[in-house]
């Protein structure tokens, strides 16, 4: 898996931070930006659909 690094807020780190750990929804904040950039990337193609820009996989 790649490794990546990325500049982000404080505000919203610390955001992020509340849905991460034993309590949270996520076991880390890895796990938290990895299910976001699925969310975002799915929302995208719905979006696409919608603009008929969706190209199918053959």
């Amino acid at each position: 898996m790649a490794k990546i690094s990325v500049e982000i807020p404080d505000e919203l780190l610390a955001d992020l931070d509340e849905h991460v750990g034993d309590d949270g929804k996520f076991v880390n904040r890895s796990d938290a930006v990895r299910a976001s950039i699925r969310k975002t990337l799915d929302i995208l193609d719905e979006i696409d659909d919608r603009h008929n820009r969706l190209v199918e996989d053959e």
